[in-house]
């Protein structure tokens, strides 16, 4: 049964969204609404990072009634939820409709790649909004960082991870990655090309024949030489870093949910044999082993294909033209295989009841479709748009067969309540257990809000 949530917004509540969005502000949290109907429902958050800014008239928000350059060329396809309709070429994803739920009112103001990653990435606007700034040491935490910070009780080497990474935005690294204020030893571990990690983590295992005792030595080295490194005021957080290595090598468990080769090749080939495909399996693992925070980057660039346009694994959701090409051809139909096959395996290995899953971008795409001369391609394409956009949740309590909002007729704005990337963050530390209005510390002591958003409650209620 189709459920649509929200009341309609009016002009002027619509202008108070977009006034403390420019200001990089939300409003505070009511007293009580931190314990929000998810929390502490989720052991794991998985995150599946569509970067680019996928289209919501394209995938998850068609507009089979408005002109063609508003609606573009493809057609829908009906859901298993009643009324629910998304992009033909989402025919697997359609199926499985019940176990998610569809927002399709994410917004904000933020227009260019690096800060809009960084909001999406870490829940807080970018001071330079709408700009590509690198990465830096004052940066708030990404929300892998936060996770590390505030969950003590996770005793694994690496509660958080990053696969396929590091993001380019489209060819240098995008801030909101890494640990910001809080320092390198709060940062995720980041992996590339998951295919290889395998080979990338063997140099980490001690070899067959090497005696317990030499271990020892090597730490016992390891200490003289962190020793040393203080003396001369180098960077701690390196030291920090040689003992998670040390420690990942000390937990083979651990080091056993990195080897996809123990998966049965029939199931890596349901999940894709390219990077997304096998980052989001390695996710799964990683899940499963009881890491408590995931995020799969689906495009380890925004957009690569302008340089290699022949490979699918280069290609980023940043289709400012040949976007019916670059969909159709490209990206939707491995997004649509991988994605459906995490939900159906996370279910089937009943992981969903306790994995709270968020496939989100930085934005979406605009409601014309035009030709932009500065960009490669010589078909039309869509602009970037935060005004509205799409994204999905599901497990954890998270409401399946669900949309919560509605756009307006070309997908533009939102026609009822509006949530932000700051609403999302708040609703991931919530399902953990973290309160979103609470407070950690950086290395200075100083204390920071863990969350300037609210918990979206309604993915839950319904």
């Amino acid at each position: 049964m189709l459920r649509f949530i929200d009341s309609t917004l009016t002009r002027r509540e619509w202008l108070r969204i977009g006034t403390l969005a420019g200001l990089g502000l939300t409003a505070p949290a009511p007293a009580g609404q931190r314990h929000s109907p998810g929390f502490g429902k989720a052991k794991s958050v998985l995150i599946i990072f569509a970067s680019g800014g996928q289209s919501q008239l394209d995938t998850w928000d068609p507009k089979p009634d408005a002109p063609e350059e508003v609606r573009g060329i493809f057609h829908t396809i009906a859901t298993r939820t009643a009324g629910v309709r998304v992009c033909e070429h989402l025919p697997k994803l359609a199926r499985l409709s019940d176990r998610y739920c569809l927002l399709r009112t994410i917004s904000h103001d933020d227009l260019d790649h690096g800060s809009a990653c960084y909001l999406a990435l870490t829940g807080r606007f970018h001071p330079r909004k709408s700009s590509n700034p690198p990465p830096r040491p004052d940066d708030y935490p990404t929300m892998a960082a936060v996770v590390r910070r505030m969950r003590h009780d996770v005793k694994l080497p690496y509660p958080a991870v990053h696969l396929n990474g590091p993001l380019l935005v489209p060819e240098v690294v995008s801030p909101g990655q890494y640990g910001g204020l809080l320092g390198r030893a709060y940062e995720p571990l980041t992996l590339g090309d998951v295919r290889d990690s395998a080979a990338e983590l063997r140099g980490l295992e001690p070899r067959d024949d090497l005696p317990a005792v030499r271990v020892d030595r090597r730490r016992s080295l390891l200490a003289n030489l962190e020793g040393y490194r203080r003396k001369l005021d180098a960077d701690a957080d390196v030291s920090a870093r040689r003992k998670q290595a040390h420690d990942l090598l000390s937990a083979p468990g651990t080091r056993a949910a990195f080897d996809l080769s123990r998966e049965p090749q029939r199931l890596r080939e349901r999940y894709g044999t390219h990077r997304a495909g096998q980052a989001c399996l390695l996710g799964r693992r990683l899940v499963e082993a009881g890491v408590p925070y995931v995020t799969v980057f689906f495009n380890t660039s925004v957009r690569g294909q302008d340089k290699t346009p022949d490979d699918t694994d280069s290609y980023g959701w940043d289709t400012h033209n040949d976007v019916f090409d670059a969909l159709k051809d490209h990206l939707l139909p491995r997004f649509d295989s991988t994605f459906a096959a995490l939900l159906e395996d996370l279910e089937q290995r009943g992981l969903l009841e306790t994995t709270l899953v968020v496939c989100m971008g930085e934005f979406g795409r605009a409601p014309l479709v035009a030709l932009e001369k500065t960009f490669a391609g010589s078909s039309p394409g869509r602009k970037h748009w935060a005004a509205t956009y799409s994204i999905v949740m599901a497990g954890a309590g998270v409401r399946g067969g669900m949309v919560l909002g509605a756009s307006d007729r070309r997908g533009a704005y939102p026609a009822t309540t509006a949530y932000s990337p700051c609403d999302v963050a708040a609703t991931v530390f919530s399902a953990l257990g973290i309160d979103p209005e609470g407070h950690y510390r950086d290395a200075l002591d100083r204390p920071f809000q863990t969350s300037e958003g609210r918990p979206i409650r309604a993915v839950y209620a319904g």
